[in-house]
This record gives structure tokens, C-alpha cells and sequence, in this order.
């Protein structure tokens, strides 16, 4: 294990969570992720990095989607506090304990109050909370005859507004909805709120959790051109800080080099997001011979054959198929950019060759949506 110097000025991943297909923990997920055969149609166990995909029932899009296993809010967090928490907010909450706890864990406690920051990123929320509280309106004796109890889990902020409330995050509290790019858009977010002096430190990820409802959504939403997968659920989260914040012991994993976000307005996706990546890059002053890892987003169909040609064009194959993580935890939506920056991460500490090196992230929607962030990767290296 190294610890790096870092300049005080720039900014910084020093921790990370997933609370994902393969279990509760970051470890699972490092496992999981790098394990070889690994597929999400296959059974499972987390422990031994092979990731559960389980029927759902009838009435649902799918056949299939990928849990997170044995994932009951109330058993998972206990029963103070979360008798009305739906499956978005608990996942959620899950991951922020399960960073604070690793970092008490490795003596490296995270500081909360006013100076923790948290950015979350979501699709729309809660979409099977959303239905249910609408429903009740419709079939109920009264439109009002609504479970009121129930009524924050139908705003999109729920998830980032409970894990401040549950762990004292007193800084600024932001929930993103982007698509599929939102983990990066949060993270250029982040950025800002510590450029700008809003913050010490940011928790900065994303959620999805799974439901009848979602599967129908995705199932409406998705190109004729794709090839239909099971869906996954979770949350990804990264501790971003600056470098002369950085406290005695926690060790700088990577730094963030660019984030560049636009959207394609011209019908011209392939144009837009060869620009979007090169002008990351520019911003950070990697050429592409300089990348050691690329990781896509994950769609399948022309959207996803554009994205992976110009990632293999651009860094090689090697490189665009060093991390893979769609087809291991299944689509999880607008927490998949998350996702890739910890597999990136995960991968990266068992693979000294990484240190040192450049890696990108991108992510495409069907909207015209492109992001694509920049990073080094530093600190810590664990030989395989």
C-alpha cells in the first residue's frame, strides 16, 4: 500500500462504496467485478464474485434482474428510522453507512457536519413509490385517501435527503436526475461545489433500485435495436476531496483530471461524443496512448456500438475491454457511471501496472446524452 503526494489544489477520490449485485460491501463488489466467468444470468453468491440473477415474478417486464441479495431495508439497517424507507432510499443509505464504516474500519473516520457535502444521483426517484402513492389516489374511496406516511418516498430527493438526515450530512445536499451519464454530471457537480469553497468534502454517486414498475419503464424506453438484458440495481458512491483536505492516513486513490458533459442536438451522436472525449482529454492533459483503461456505458444497439467503437479507436481494445461491469451486475440505469468509476477503482488497486495511469469513463443515453470524466489513478495498490 502507497500513499501518494497530492497538490493541495486539485481534487481527489478517497474512498469508495457499492452496495451491489454481489452484496452490501465494497469487497464483494471488488470481488465480483474482476472474478472471471462472471455473468449476471448465472447463480450466485457474492462471496464468490459470481453475481445473482433471480426470476421475478409474473407481471414484471422481464424474466430475470439482478438483486442485491437477501436485501430487505429493515434487516439491513435495523428498524429505527426506516419503517417507511422504500428500496431506493435504503440502498442508498446503505452505501453511505458502508463507506463511513470502512473508513472507521482502516482508521480513517470521515467527517460529517456542515463541511460533508452529498450529491446523489437517480433517475427519477423511487418509480414503484411513485405508482403506488398515485395509484391509491385512483382506487381509493377519496382522491386524498392517499398513505401520506409514504409521501417523501414519492419525491426524487428522498434518498440523499434520508442519508443526510440518518448520518449528520449538514453540507449541501443535491439529488441529479441525467440518464445514464448522471454519476458523471454528479461528479462535475462535486467538483464545483469544492471549487467554489461550498464544501470540505462530497459524497458523490448514484441509485436504482429495482421494481415491477421500473422494468415496465425500461421495457417501454428501450431501442428496438437492443438486446433486452436483465436489469440491476444499486448504489455507488465516491468520497471526493480536495488535496489540501485530504487528512493524515486516507490515501489519494485517484485524482480527477476533466468531466466534460453535452448533449447531441445535431442527430450527430458519433461527432458529439468523439468531441466530448477528446475534449476531456485536452482538459486534462492525457493523450489517448496515455490510457491504460476506457469503460463504456453499457448500452447495447447503435448507441452502444458507437460508444465502443470510438473507445476502442481512440485507446485500443485492450484497453476498452481491461474493466467490464454492465454485463456482470445488469443495466442499472442512471447509476451506471457510478458503477464503472468503481470497478475502474476496484480493478485498478489489484493491478500495480495501473498506478500512475490515465483511465477514462464515458457514458451515452438514447436521449443524445454524453459525459465522459478523466481520472488518475494513484494511492493504493494491493499485489494480486
Amino acid at each position: 500500500m502507497t500513499t501518494a503526494a497530492v497538490p493541495a489544489d486539485r481534487h481527489y477520490i478517497t474512498a469508495w462504496s457499492a452496495v451491489s449485485p454481489y452484496g452490501v460491501h465494497s469487497a464483494d463488489y471488488a470481488r465480483g467485478i474482476q472474478a472471471d466467468g462472471a455473468h449476471p444470468t448465472g447463480p450466485g453468491d457474492g462471496a464468490t464474485g459470481r453475481t445473482r440473477s433471480v426470476p421475478v415474478p409474473e407481471g414484471h417486464a422481464g424474466e430475470q434482474a439482478c438483486l442485491v441479495p437477501g436485501f430487505e431495508v429493515r434487516q439491513v439497517l435495523g428498524k429505527a428510522g426506516t419503517r417507511t424507507m422504500d428500496r431506493a432510499t435504503g440502498l442508498a443509505v446503505t452505501a453511505v453507512r458502508e463507506l463511513f464504516d470502512e473508513a472507521s474500519r482502516e482508521q480513517r473516520p470521515v467527517p460529517v457536519g456542515t463541511g460533508t457535502g452529498l450529491v446523489l444521483g437517480t433517475t427519477l426517484g423511487s418509480a414503484q413509490s411513485q405508482h403506488d402513492f398515485a395509484l391509491a389516489s385512483f382506487t381509493e374511496d377519496k382522491p386524498y385517501d392517499v398513505p401520506a406516511q409514504f409521501m417523501p418516498n414519492v419525491l426524487m430527493n428522498c434518498p440523499a435527503a434520508a442519508s443526510a438526515i440518518r448520518f449528520g450530512l449538514k453540507g449541501p445536499n443535491t439529488t441529479l436526475a441525467g440518464g445514464r451519464p448522471t454519476g458523471l454530471i454528479a461528479l462535475g457537480y462535486a467538483r464545483r461545489l469544492l471549487a467554489a469553497g461550498r464544501a470540505e468534502r462530497v459524497l458523490v454517486g448514484a441509485v436504482e433500485d429495482y421494481s415491477p414498475s421500473r422494468s415496465w419503464i425500461e421495457h417501454h424506453v428501450r431501442d428496438a435495436d437492443e438486446t433486452p438484458g436483465p436489469l440491476g440495481e444499486g448504489c455507488a458512491l465516491l468520497l471526493i476531496e480536495p488535496g489540501d483536505g485530504i487528512p493524515e492516513g486516507r490515501t489519494a486513490l485517484a485524482e480527477l483530471l476533466a468531466v466534460d458533459v453535452r448533449v447531441d442536438v445535431d442527430d450527430a451522436l458519433a461527432g458529439t461524443a468523439e468531441a466530448c472525449v477528446r475534449d476531456a482529454l485536452t482538459a486534462a492533459g492525457v493523450d489517448p496512448s496515455e490510457v491504460w483503461a476506457a469503460v463504456g456505458g453499457g448500452l447495447t444497439g447503435r448507441i452502444g456500438h458507437i460508444e465502443n467503437a470510438l473507445l476502442k479507436r481512440l485507446f485500443g481494445t485492450e484497453a476498452a475491454t481491461r474493466v467490464t461491469v454492465h454485463d456482470r451486475i445488469g443495466d442499472t440505469a442512471a447509476a451506471s457511471a457510478a458503477f464503472q468509476l468503481a470497478a475502474l477503482l476496484a480493478t485498478a488497486r489489484r493491478t500495480p501496472a495501473a498506478h500512475g495511469r490515465a483511465a477514462v469513463v464515458t457514458s451515452v443515453d438514447r436521449d443524445g446524452s454524453v459525459a465522459c470524466a478523466v481520472i488518475r489513478l494513484l494511492g493504493e495498490t494491493e499485489e494480486q
